[in-house]
């Protein structure tokens, strides 16, 4: 199975192209869209080749998801923290985005493996962004707090007005998501897809792993959730995340993990839909052969010596077949 990578691959060769070319002065206007609605715009200028304007749009909340200022809670101190002076946030953002950044090249670090990794937070800008809520509340829960003034159930988007949701406690936190897809063979696999994926919790090699549950009901923890946040065709996916899940290095891999967990398996069903189908036609192309092989084939007629017809060609005729 394929983890998906937290930076966006297109962002991250442009700003490598851009710091190795400071010298030429080029004019840059790019949009693009990547999995889950998130959009970019990033903009450079001539007059100032080392600002690069960078601006984000994220999927539409749903009414259970409060934004602060059109960004998720957290997300500006995030941004301060990952990226500190070289990235500026400007207010207001451009019409139609929740962020802009306005990163300033000349800034970067001078080591080049630093430079590089900076790029990369940047690049992982949705990452983030997104994920500062979830982070937040998962740094609580290496202190085993509970984040203050929050409520006891969380939304939090990660989708096109669709949310999962977190239940803190002093020594856990739930993860729960409804799964919903528009495509009724997308729910199908997604669920036999799901049920697997809980059993694999229970192998050997995976016993650190956080527990999983499956169930086609939304689970107790939800009990306090609004009704029309609950409908899900594929089932609700649980996750029971503890300290040790969260310590050192592993909040950032927990918090990307958690945040894609939906993109991850839509990956995979359109992955086994896609070889399903490529099986199915295999098939049907033998099938197709071995009918081919069962038809009885026509006699050939076999010529006998005695059958053969011979034309008499006159002088000139047989001259222009040798010249030929």
């Amino acid at each position: 199975m394929i983890l998906l990578q937290s930076h966006s691959r297109f962002l991250l060769q442009t700003l490598l192209n851009r710091v190795q070319n400071l010298e030429k002065a080029v004019e840059l206007d790019y949009h693009w869209v990547e999995f889950n609605d998130v959009r970019y715009h990033m903009l450079v200028s001539m007059k100032n080749p080392n600002i690069v304007l960078l601006s984000v749009s994220l999927p539409t909340p749903p009414p259970e998801v409060v934004f602060m200022s059109g960004l998720p809670f957290g997300a500006v101190e995030a941004i301060k923290a990952a990226y500190g002076v070289a990235v500026q946030i400007l207010d207001p953002p451009r019409d139609g985005f929740n962020l802009t950044l306005k990163l300033n090249l000349a800034k970067l670090p001078p080591n080049e493996e630093h430079r590089y990794a900076l790029l990369v937070k940047i690049a992982s800008v949705r990452e983030v962004v997104l994920g500062a809520p979830l982070r937040v509340v998962l740094k609580h829960l290496v202190s085993r707090t509970i984040v203050p003034a929050a409520d006891q159930v969380l939304a939090l988007v990660h989708r096109p007005k669709e949310s999962f949701f977190l239940v803190s406690q002093p020594d856990k936190v739930t993860v729960v998501f409804p799964m919903r897809f528009k495509d009724s063979i997308d729910t199908a696999f997604a669920t036999s897809f799901l049920q697997e994926f809980v059993e694999a919790r229970h192998t050997a090699g995976l016993n650190n792993a956080p527990p999983c549950l499956w169930s086609p009901t939304p689970p107790l923890e939800l009990k306090e959730a609004p009704a029309e946040a609950l409908s899900a065709n594929a089932g609700f996916v649980s996750f029971v995340i503890f300290p040790r899940h969260v310590e050192g290095k592993k909040l950032d891999r927990t918090v990307w993990n958690l945040s894609t967990f939906h993109a991850y398996v839509s990956y995979h069903v359109k992955c086994s839909e896609g070889f399903m189908h490529t099986r199915m036609r295999r098939r049907v192309e033998s099938l197709i052969q071995a009918l081919d092989r069962a038809k009885p084939g026509g006699e050939e007629k076999k010529k006998s010596p005695s059958s053969r017809s011979f034309k008499r060609l006159s002088l000139k005729e047989a001259r222009a077949n040798s010249i030929s």
